[in-house]
């Protein structure tokens, strides 16, 4: 990062994926706050990378599918061409599975026990592993290929505190969570050695629109499991965008948990 001003990432050239809304869209306007030069707001919906680009003075909207692992590397690509450097790298882009979550709610109403992996079909499972590893797989790649060169830059990768908190239930959501976790804390031991930083933090339930799409019932249960409610996307912003910046010079690998208490581990 360059520049002289008062922000943590004055001159910063940023991409953040899953930026059209929620955690993403929080954290491309703190980006913008605090001094980015250019901040690419990525996701697969164009017209929400839009209208979060439009409330900044720095933001570029792309349309941007983190499962097609081509797309990743040429939209990175052709940053790095543009601008000679790649500062900050923020993969927000997930999903989950509201059929799941609809089992999940069935059971709650009836009194049964949660009945949801039996049921679970392999076109559920590869999306959300598709999205959820996978498509970090393929950011945390691009990134620190076009990184490691320059020896200089941060990564952070959202995941959740599902992957040890798990929820009855939601066994696959779980799973990839925990399994970009372990993916990204390897490649911190890794990229370490070349001046890169990757860091992971692991939100609980946060008010995003995700979070809305989940019933209301089970939104209440989750609310509830822990000593807050959900957090607000400007509250993971602050967590992520410390791991990002200069002040997190010595953190390397960490999983931040962002879960209001819920539990530590």
């Amino acid at each position: 990062m360059t520049g002289t001003g008062n922000g943590r990432f004055e001159g910063a050239i940023a991409l953040v994926t899953g930026g059209g809304s929620g955690i993403g869209a929080a954290v491309v306007r703190q980006l913008d706050r605090e001094g980015g030069s250019v901040i690419y707001v990525a996701d697969v919906d164009e017209d929400g990378a839009k209208s979060v680009a439009a409330t900044t003075r720095s933001g570029r909207a792309v349309v941007l599918d983190v499962t097609v692992a081509a797309d990743v590397e040429a939209r990175i690509g052709r940053i790095v061409a543009e601008h000679g450097r790649l500062d900050v790298v923020v993969n927000c882009a997930g999903v989950d599975d509201p059929r799941a979550k609809a089992r999940i709610l069935a059971a709650q109403q009836s009194g049964e026990p949660v009945d949801v992996f039996r049921h679970l079909e392999d076109d559920q499972w590869l999306r959300v592993m598709r999205v959820n590893l996978d498509g970090t797989f393929h950011v945390l790649r691009a990134a620190v290929r076009a990184m490691i060169p320059a020896r200089r830059g941060a990564i952070v990768t959202v995941g959740s505190s599902a992957a040890f908190d798990t929820l009855t239930g939601y066994a696959h959501y779980a799973a990839s969570k925990a399994g970009a976790h372990a993916l990204a804390q390897s490649v911190a031991k890794e990229a370490a050695a070349f001046g890169v930083r990757v860091n992971v933090v692991a939100p609980g339930p946060v008010d995003t629109p995700m979070a809305a799409r989940t019933p209301a019932a089970v939104r209440e249960a989750l609310a509830a499991s822990g000593p807050v409610g959900y957090a607000s996307p400007d509250e993971l912003a602050d967590n992520i965008l410390y791991l990002a910046s200069p002040g997190a010079s010595n953190v390397v690998g960490a999983v931040l948990l962002s879960n209001g208490g819920r539990f530590t581990v």
